[in-house]
């Protein structure tokens, strides 16, 4: 090529006038190959839209996506996006971190979390764990400790924080380097009782044993992601009924690849977009295996959730490789590496992170010659070493810059991870999940990998005394610690943490007890009837009035609570934007961005979601908040047995009252709700 030519080409590539846009994982990563041919198309493009409107342009476009299709062109549908990161190299921001320091801080987390795990299966004691789930997430969680949760010392408020309940032993290591944690309480891994109250450490996040420490009880697996939603949901509750500006609060949500199956997982991610909780961030980590072998083997996890997400209104982001998968893909002239991402199964890539370089070479890259050219100047262990987009610190930084930053939709962030990465002896394997303890060799090149300066002679000795290797902390004045420290005070102090906040309030006197106690006359008080009066009097108190939250699952009529709506109304973020069909009545159903019912739907779960958010308001929030959830006699307890037990976990104050429609109707519903 002359050089004339290349300062054409060069030229003709300029980023256009206009500023460019990623809307649904598009623009594509590809380079344009002849960007003269692009600019007639977009000019074409454009003409028809001035000259026949969007109407007609719309028509053309989805025309086009039809004909590709049935031409059989590889053009992913507008739910999904090819299988690359959405955030494209030239659009990643300046990162302002010391990467090197914050490698090596990840380095004394991961060895103390699994050494914490491994010492808690030595001899004689021997009480399992989870090793590998920290080890593939842990630049997911370091991003952001070191540069987005905000604590609870923040002007803000804090961010309430989700921690995935098998990530836990990666949250106490760090809490260990910042001086929270004792080595005698890592020691004490899952050994919560015997030694006292509060000399253990619970398996997972646990807020009753650890109640200065833990937030949210996370580990039965798809409560995390519910219970999160109505969390971000109750937040702007608290802000448009003027009680708490939370504003500024943010709540992140860690959750894994498998735990989607959950129906709780996806089952209420329409509301979330329904209601734009912009303030809500989840994050989850696809190393593509659930507990005993790959979450869909056949097929690709990201991809599918993708399209669930942006079906129901997410914003997407897919971190799905690192940052030395850029050159090659800016080499894809024709698409035949992302055609290979796009088309290779999940079960595969499991493989591929087990196998060595020579294997990935000759069974991802060897089957088109093309793709075998443009990784024939690599050896066998630069593309052994090829990451995943979730252990890449600058692609997950930009992942949560850009969640942070977008408005109007919740964000999902899907970054595809390793299980068990950085341990040789777990990486990928699917028995990883029950693989428990590091033998001294394991242990020696996980150090070496890790570049750990702790020698074989101290390793030795310590695995010949405990069974275990020894924790590590370089000491408070390392520069590793200065800087972890320095950085959780400029975001608001350290988390997880558990504060009581809350001002007591002055309760009712006994006059307001007083019509209720002399009964209905001749006949009997309803037991609902009698809670639905009493709690109309309490709305009506000065002092508590504005703080009860009634909650109820599509049932306010059926406990005679129509007579709330038009005084109380039913929160609605958007308001009343219709003529209520009743509206000429005296009962009419009136909803309000003030309003102060939760009005939950056909959903028990929601409601327990919201119960759970306003119950635990007092430490989330500092401000007192009582939940009455209403639900129908057993049913309601029956579907929520887990969520109610996970509430209780969290220190939820509240009442949840099982309710019918009279005294007769039980028999005539079956027994299933009697």
């Amino acid at each position: 090529m002359s050089d004339a030519e290349k300062s054409t080409q060069s030229t003709s590539r300029q980023a256009p006038a206009t500023p460019s846009v990623i809307h649904e994982g598009l623009p594509t990563q590809l380079p344009d190959i002849d960007p003269d041919e692009t600019q007639e198309w977009l000019a074409s493009f454009d003409a028809m839209l001035d000259d026949r409107g969007r109407d007609r342009a719309r028509y053309v476009m989805l025309r086009l996506l039809e004909r590709a299709r049935e031409k059989q062109v590889g053009v992913p549908a507008l739910r999904s996006t090819d299988y690359i990161n959405t955030i494209p190299p030239e659009r990643e921001p300046w990162f302002p971190g010391d990467e090197e320091v914050e490698r090596r801080i990840r380095a004394f987390i991961r060895w103390n979390a699994a050494v914490m795990v491994s010492s808690a299966n030595r001899k004689g004691l021997e009480v399992g764990g989870h090793i590998a789930t920290y080890q593939s997430s842990a630049s997911l969680y370091e991003v952001g400790f070191n540069h987005f949760f905000r604590g609870k010392d923040h002007e803000g408020g804090g961010d309430q924080i989700y921690i995935q309940g098998h990530g836990s032993p990666g949250v106490y290591a760090r809490a260990f380097l910042e001086g929270r944690l004792s080595e005698e309480q890592l020691y004490r891994f899952r050994q919560e009782v015997q030694h006292g109250t509060g000399a253990g450490l619970p398996s997972y996040p646990h807020p009753r044993l650890m109640p200065d420490f833990w937030e949210f009880p996370t580990v039965s697996m798809g409560l995390t992601a519910i219970n999160s939603i109505y969390q971000a949901r109750f937040n702007r509750y608290m802000d448009n009924r003027g009680i708490k500006d939370t504003s500024q609060q943010r709540v992140w949500a860690f959750m894994g690849d498998g735990e989607m199956a959950e129906p709780e997982s996806l089952g209420a991610i329409r509301i979330a977009a329904r209601e734009e909780l912009d303030n809500l961030t989840w994050v989850i980590n696809c190393n593509l295996q659930q507990l005993d072998g790959p979450v869909t083997g056949n097929g690709k996890i990201i991809q599918e959730l993708e399209a669930n997400f942006r079906g129901a209104g997410w914003n997407v982001i897919k971190v799905v490789w690192g940052r030395e998968w850029d050159a090659l893909l800016a080499k894809d002239m024709d698409g035949a590496l992302v055609n290979r991402m796009n088309s290779t199964p999940d079960g595969q890539f499991q493989t591929y992170s087990t196998e060595d370089g020579a294997y990935v070479r000759e069974h991802f890259f060897g089957g088109d010659p093309r793709l075998r050219r443009m990784v024939e100047h690599m050896s066998d262990q630069q593309i052994e070493k090829l990451p995943r987009g979730g252990h890449d610190y600058r692609k997950v930084y930009a992942a949560f810059d850009a969640a942070s930053k977008h408005t109007g939709q919740p964000t999902v962030i899907l970054a595809h991870t390793i299980k068990g990465w950085t341990i040789d002896a777990l990486e990928g394997k699917n028995a990883t999940h029950q693989m428990k303890k590091l033998t001294l060799p394991d242990l020696k090149k996980f150090r070496d990998r890790l570049y750990l300066p702790i020698s074989d002679r101290d390793l030795e000795e310590s695995y010949e005394k405990t069974g275990g290797a020894p924790f590590y902390h370089p000491g408070a004045e390392a520069p590793e610690i200065e800087y972890m420290l320095e950085r959780r005070r400029a975001l608001g102090g350290s988390i997880p943490r558990r504060i009581d906040r809350a001002t007591a309030l002055k309760l009712p006197g006994d006059e307001v007890y007083a019509e209720l106690k002399q009964g209905s006359g001749k006949n009997k008080f309803a037991s609902t009837m009698a809670v639905v009066r009493l709690l109309r009097d309490w709305m009506k108190d000065p002092e508590i009035g504005d703080r009860l939250v009634p909650i109820a699952p599509d049932e306010y009529r059926t406990f005679g609570m129509d007579s709330m709506f038009p005084s109380a109304k039913v929160y609605n973020p958007g308001g009343q934007q219709y003529e209520s069909v009743d509206r000429k009545m005296l009962l009419s159903y009136k909803e309000s961005a003030q309003g102060q019912m939760l009005h939950e739907g056909i959903s028990e779960a929601g409601a327990l979601a919201s119960a759970t958010a306003a119950g635990s308001a007092y430490s989330t929030h500092g401000e007192h908040m009582i939940p009455f959830y209403i639900f129908y006699s057993m049913f309601g307890f029956q579907r929520t047995g887990d969520s109610i037990w996970a509430m209780a976990d969290q220190l939820a104050r509240g009442f949840l009252i099982g309710a019918t429609a009279g005294r007769t109707t039980l028999t005539g519903e079956g027994l299933q709700h009697a």
